[in-house]
């Protein structure tokens, strides 16, 4: 196995999480070769990431739109695209069908020492990558979204996943710019979504309740929780919230968050609870806006982006050894 930097990888799939990980791969001098089997997916690509780039220059997050572009090229079919990667990153239709047969491919057009990560976000690599020939170079790599706006990676290993190769993604993943976390075990939605998960299922019993408008409940998170949560976590949370420390916190505060877990049951979002949610919601954004939106909340992360990372002094470990 090759121990040496990622110098040319490839993207699987140019949507969202695709294309944003090319910027990623590219941004860092990279050579990327991008693959999407609809043939007008493949030509708005390019221009696509050029939009990006632009917006990111404009908050000072890349220098020269041209130059990342230009180590970006869009390859015809899967075999070209893979063939000569040191490193490939799939990022196809979030079904385990899809995404077995796309990895089957991927397998027999990869080196032997080439490593695959998946973007997917919650099926476990186990389920699609069993019968590969080279099942042990495969893992998934699951991005936040967009990728190249949030650095979080998370490293999730199959049962037969090469352990070597752990290491070496999470250091690549960090000279790219990236912020990866390994988890240990398959467990359903890894951390990232099991964390988001638990947050949204008191969010959606909160608002069937009536305790709150949906209005209230992201006011809740977006002018309180999130803005601590955008530069430390949890635990270093309480750890500063209680005068003795975490342990200290925890004497005070875990009886009151344990009688909160006790009072709730899990169970599905109720459809008339999701409608009406759904109701509030096209009150203050119409589905006709909901892209308009979207390109805001990325103006918005560029903006915090570039403020953390002057904060930082451009380095991610910085927040991570205080």
């Amino acid at each position: 196995m090759s121990q040496q930097p990622f110098q040319t990888v490839a993207v699987v799939g140019a949507g969202l999480v695709g294309l944003g990980w090319a910027i990623v791969f590219a941004r860092a001098g990279l050579e990327v070769r991008i693959f999407d089997s609809q043939l007008d997916t493949r030509r708005d690509a390019l221009q696509r990431i050029r939009n990006s780039l632009t917006d990111m220059k404009h908050h000072g997050l890349v220098d020269d739109v041209e130059v990342i572009t230009n180590r970006i090229r869009i390859s015809g079919s899967l075999d070209d695209a893979v063939g000569a990667a040191d490193y490939i990153q799939e990022s196809v239709l979030e079904r385990t069908d899809v995404k077995t047969t796309v990895c089957e491919q991927i397998s027999k057009a990869m080196r032997s020492d080439a490593i695959c990560g998946s973007s997917t976000s919650g099926i476990p690599a186990s389920q699609f990558t069993a019968d590969l020939s080279k099942r042990d170079r495969f893992l998934v790599v699951h991005p936040v979204n967009p990728p190249h706006l949030i650095p979080l990676v998370e490293l999730v290993a199959a049962p037969w996943t090469d352990q070597a190769i752990i290491p070496v993604v999470r250091e690549e993943m960090k000279r790219i710019g990236q912020s990866p976390i390994v988890i240990n075990a398959e467990v359903d939605g890894f951390v990232l979504n099991r964390l988001q998960g638990a947050l949204l299922n008191e969010a959606w019993a909160l608002f069937e309740d009536g305790v709150a408008s949906l209005a209230d409940i992201d006011a809740a998170v977006s002018h309180g929780l999130g803005r601590r949560w955008s530069f430390m976590g949890p635990f270093e949370t309480i750890d500063l919230n209680a005068p003795g420390g975490i342990a200290d916190y925890a004497r005070r505060l875990a009886p009151l968050y344990h009688s909160i877990a006790a009072s709730r049951v899990a169970k599905p979002w109720p459809n008339d609870v999701i409608s009406r949610a759904e109701g509030e919601r096209r009150e203050v954004l119409s589905r006709e806006n909901l892209v308009d939106r979207s390109a805001w909340r990325d103006q918005r992360l560029m903006a915090l982006t570039a403020a953390l990372s002057e904060i930082d002094h451009g380095s991610p470990s910085d927040r991570d050894n205080p």
